[in-house]
């Protein structure tokens, strides 16, 4: 963990193909991460305890990410004061929709800023912990602003390529 400014930490291993469009984002802007399994509801106290600690540890943003219950969020949440972001892993019965209303639905006081379910969701947490880290880090701002005018370039691109097809002109 020495250097690391995000943590991510999922519920089960077997979600880590899931979030791995947050370890590429966060690693594309050259974020340090740790990336940690523990769970709400198997270790709770190991997931306080980090929770915990992380300030002190370096740690500036927190993502956690869990299917089905999805309490990691929130219980993260309630043992720090840094950022959390929480990511609702899709599967089970419902297809995500119960860990989505998990994350999302924490009670006033104890804030988690959620994102989508699937790998757009696991993208736009290491995209919103890049943006947080960004607001004290001006070289990370200029690699976010220059990703955004890419983004911008890229449709701008593809607007031209359709509208060349376009027969009605």
């Amino acid at each position: 963990m020495k250097n690391a400014k995000v943590a991510l930490l999922m519920g089960s291993k077997n979600d880590l193909p899931k979030l791995q469009p947050a370890i590429d984002t966060l690693a594309q802007f050259g974020v340090p991460l740790t990336v940690r399994v523990m769970s709400a509801h198997r270790t709770p106290a190991t997931v306080a305890e980090f929770a915990t600690n992380a300030r002190a540890a370096g740690l500036r943003v927190m993502i956690a990410a869990a299917g089905g219950a999805a309490h990691l969020a929130g219980v993260v949440a309630a043992h720090t004061t840094l950022p959390v972001i929480g990511i609702p892993v899709e599967g089970g019965a419902l297809n995500g929709l119960d860990a989505l209303l998990s994350t999302v639905q924490m009670p006033g006081g104890i804030a988690v800023a959620t994102v989508g379910i699937g790998s757009g969701g696991a993208m736009n947490a290491g995209l919103l912990a890049v943006q947080i880290l960004a607001l004290s880090d001006p070289e990370l701002a200029v690699k976010f602003d220059k990703f955004r005018a890419d983004q911008r370039e890229k449709v701008a691109k593809a607007d031209s390529d359709v509208v060349a097809l376009d027969q009605f002109r």
